[in-house]
């Protein structure tokens, strides 16, 4: 399975967002975090993503007789680079973004429905808006972006610091027609 085909999935793109952030996690760690989803799904997925690359084997230990692997992520391995992007059709990209949302919506979801979900104590948004942008003032906002996002993804787990889910969306807007 090519990394497109892996990747643009909701399910294995939300196994994905679950192990991030330095995480190593049990195959059982990730079905409760994961409840809505069948345990033999999340099973299955993992298996795809270890046998991919995606997931590696941190650490296996003796449980009742079975095996426990703690899988980690490997960062390199999740990402579909500007090459593989350009090569993807509009189908692709399509479902690529489905997706995106379908996990997104699932995350959303599974948050709110938390003991003590409260999305305005926890600074949750979702707000949107068109901006105008020439194709270099488009790269240096996404630049800039990257550099925000970049220096905060090196945060590793603490008792202070809980995780939250970014989403950075970018497209054309049809434009409105000309005045005469």
């Amino acid at each position: 399975m090519d990394t497109i085909d892996l990747l643009l999935h909701p399910v294995r793109l939300r196994i994905v967002h679950a192990m991030s952030g330095g995480r190593t996690q049990t195959t059982s760690d990730l079905c409760a975090r994961l409840p809505d989803v069948p345990k033999t799904t999340v099973y299955r997925h993992v298996g795809l993503l270890a046998e991919a690359g995606v997931l590696e084997v941190a650490d296996e230990q003796r449980v009742h007789g079975a095996v426990e692997r703690h899988y980690r992520l490997r960062h390199e391995r999740t990402r579909i680079d500007a090459e593989a992007a350009t090569s993807m059709s509009l189908d692709d990209h399509r479902r690529g973004f489905a997706a995106a949302m379908a996990a997104l919506l699932a995350e959303f979801n599974a948050y709110l429905d938390r003991d003590g979900a409260d999305p305005s104590a926890d600074s949750v948004g979702y707000r949107q808006g068109t901006f105008w942008f020439s194709p270099g003032e488009l790269a240096e906002l996404i630049d800039a972006l990257y550099e925000v996002f970049a220096s905060r993804a090196r945060n590793e787990p603490a008792p202070e610091r809980r995780p939250y889910v970014m989403s950075a969306i970018f497209f054309p807007a049809e434009e409105p027609p000309q005045s005469s």
